[in-house]
């Protein structure tokens, strides 16, 4: 998003390729691993984007509560972006990407892993429908095929380290890390639900 509004801006385009595009041969490696999420080449690039994050985010939502979700999708970029920088170094192909499908790649797949028998269909053909189960194949297989045979228009590795991390996630991720962090989040909900007023009235503040 941030990219598309903000590159036509003459003084704003150094910031934008050094801080908004992943590149394993920058010299500013960490901040784009986060910040890339938020970068789109083009208005359709932005649209396609949001429009599949969009149309999992109330199953991702609903199955994971909102601060989990929000843990897992930054997660989600750091995680694609690093992925993308390792195969891009093995590979010797250098060079920027941009863009949330990595993160969204893992929304996509953890939902599909978590509902495999719920049935999707693209937007131009919604006369054709399958399984969750059958799209994260197809998903996992697309994406390793355009890695091994080096297909450039998307980022395939920045997809295929997303989609994984979304399947372990459901299946180990949560155990493991999400169920250590309640107690801090308990707090933050206590927090919010009292407010800064929280004290002064018995601890029925709004909410």
């Amino acid at each position: 998003m941030l990219w598309f509004f903000a590159v036509g801006v003459p003084y704003l385009q150094r910031s934008m390729i050094r801080y908004f595009t992943s590149n394993p041969a920058s010299k500013t490696l960490c901040f784009p691993m986060l910040l890339f999420t938020f970068s789109h080449y083009s208005f359709f690039h932005m649209v396609a984007n949001m429009y599949v994050l969009w149309s999992f985010s109330s199953s991702i939502v609903s199955m994971l509560g909102r601060e989990q979700f929000m843990a897992v999708y930054m997660s989600a970029g750091v995680i694609s972006t690093m992925f993308s920088y390792v195969c891009k170094t093995a590979s010797g192909c250098l060079g920027p990407s941009l863009g949330a499908s990595g993160a969204i790649m893992t929304v996509l797949t953890a939902v599909c892993t978590k509902m495999p028998e719920a049935k999707l269909a693209i937007i131009f053909l919604p006369i054709y429908a399958f399984s969750a189960g059958n799209a994260l194949k197809a998903i996992v297989v697309m994406d390793t095929a355009g890695l091994v045979l080096g297909w450039r228009y998307f980022d395939h590795a920045a997809h295929l380290g997303g989609a994984l991390f979304g399947v372990w996630y459901i299946m180990y991720g949560h155990e493991l890390i999400w169920k250590n962090r309640e107690p801090l989040v308990k707090v933050w909900h206590d927090l919010r639900t009292k407010g800064p007023s929280g004290g002064g009235n018995g601890g029925n503040g709004p909410q």
